[in-house]
């Protein structure tokens, strides 16, 4: 052993945010000049430098370097104690590489963003917005979501009334607002109301909406029905009144039409009732041939017409896997990727996009097996974004039944690129794990059927999705 270390302290604690320093002192215990080269391991290594970064001692000398741990407030940096350790590495014995550890202690910050998908709804007898919330602390989030409105105008029924969210995650909470009196006839009126997630310790973070409620008729038809029935009552008023007498002598002169005249020797002929159409519009094409030749005619066929090919969906793909096990749950996808276009699907935990090209997804096609339908959303690049996210797609997806295409997100030029992927399904379990650009392979995450929800990705406007992985 040619050296001795000593980290002073060797626990630190440090916001999130903010920086602490650890010095490490080492000392040659060698007999010749030697050289070392200080590289930071562990979790923390991305938030870690080390200053200087070599360091050359003579034998039965002493020298320090400093370690800055500086993790960013952001939900990567886990809150709780963080091992760390620092790669000594001796230019003249490698051999002899040393990793003295030790504990950094990040501290918990809490922040939470709540959103209304859509801010406004509409409708007769209920809306039905749906309330993202993300926890872009670095704890898990424990809350409650609870509506009030000014005058009790509206009833609340709120699905899932409490959540808890991983640090970095997002839930979505469904909203049906219901009115306390239906508007018959007349114009829309606004309701303004707020849904308030509340959190143990802290003041309810609002967010406000609007319920603008339509009146069952409109106006204008009740008015129509009003003129409508005064006028039906005027006739028939009037009928009776003035109904004249009608007096005949048609029958006389039927009678003597009757006796002079003598029947027709000749019958009608009885209507003409078209034939049925034939079972098949047009003969095969071989007998067709075939009845050219033998009438001596070789001209007028043209080329027999061949339908264009179906494109390979995700949907094709998780149709052939189910022929073969159809008691089995399949997933199958691809993605549109950016100066691309679509990919061909895969299935089952295969890699969808692309790894460390800097392509992102724009687009997914996904179909389902086995699982009683799938749904999603994603949040896409804003690049009016003032808070370093993106924006949410305007609403879900419908409930796609297992065996057709559901997708999620745009495919022009112009389409924004997805930064995080939502998805849920009938029953079961659903997995995903996801690369994000610059950044390696996220561990994978597993939620359980609807109302559960699978979320994919982070909420880093700068960083988009290059490849993901799905399974069912």
């Amino acid at each position: 052993m040619t050296l001795w270390t000593s980290l002073e302290p060797a626990s630190v604690t440090v916001d999130p945010g903010g920086v602490a320093s650890v010095r490490l002192r080492l000392r040659n215990t060698g007999d010749v000049v030697d050289e070392y080269r200080f590289e930071p391991v562990g979790s923390l290594a991305p938030w870690a430098t080390v200053q200087p970064p070599t360091l050359r001692l003579y034998p039965g000398t002493t020298g320090t370097v400093d370690l800055t741990f500086a993790p960013p407030r952001t939900p990567d940096a886990v809150a709780g104690p963080n091992p760390y350790a620092v790669r000594i590495t001796p230019t003249e014995h490698p051999e002899a590489t040393t990793v003295p550890e030790g504990n950094v202690t990040i501290t918990p910050f809490t922040e939470v963003r709540a959103e209304l998908v859509p801010p406004t709804v509409k409708g007769r007898f209920r809306g039905r917005p749906r309330l993202a919330i993300d926890n872009l602390g670095n704890t898990k989030l424990t809350a409650s979501v609870g509506g009030s409105d000014n005058g009790d105008q509206l009833s609340y029924d709120i699905h899932p009334s409490n959540v808890q969210i991983e640090p970095g995650r997002a839930a979505f909470v469904r909203t049906t607002l219901k009115p306390r009196r239906i508007i018959w006839f007349g114009s829309k009126e606004q309701h303004p109301y707020t849904l308030n997630v509340m959190r143990s310790g802290t003041n309810p973070l609002p967010v406000e909406g609007t319920y603008l409620q339509r009146g069952f008729l409109p106006r204008w038809l009740a008015t129509f029905f009003g003129l409508f029935l005064a006028l039906a009552i005027t006739f028939v008023m009037l009928w009776i009144a003035y109904k004249p007498a009608v007096n005949s002598s048609a029958t006389e002169k039927t009678a003597e039409a009757g006796a002079t005249l003598a029947p027709s020797p000749s019958a009608t002929a009885a209507p003409v009732v078209p034939a049925p159409p034939p079972a098949s519009s047009a003969p095969p094409a071989a007998n067709t041939g075939a009845t050219a030749g033998a009438g001596g005619s070789g001209g007028g066929g043209g080329a027999p017409k061949t339908s264009k090919p179906k494109p390979d969906t995700a949907a094709t793909a998780v149709n052939r896997l189910a022929k073969n096990d159809p008691g089995g749950r399949h997933v199958c996808y691809r993605a549109y990727v950016q100066g691309d276009g679509w990919q061909k699907p895969v299935c089952d935990g295969t890699v969808a996009g692309t790894v460390d090209k800097g392509q992102a997804i724009t687009a997914l096609n996904v179909a389902v097996y086995g699982v009683q339908g799938s749904a999603g959303t994603a949040m896409v690049y804003n690049p009016q974004s003032t808070n370093g996210q993106g924006n949410w797609l305007p609403s879900w997806t419908a409930v796609i039944a297992d065996g057709k295409d559901n997708y999620i997100g745009g495919t022009k030029d112009s389409s924004p690129y997805l930064v995080t992927f939502v998805w849920n399904v009938g029953t079961g379990q659903l997995c995903n794990v996801v690369k994000i650009s610059g950044q390696p392979w996220d561990s994978q995450v597993c939620n359980n059927a609807r109302g559960d929800l699978n979320t994919a990705g982070h909420f880093d406007n700068s960083r988009f999705v290059e490849a993901i992985k799905l399974t069912v």
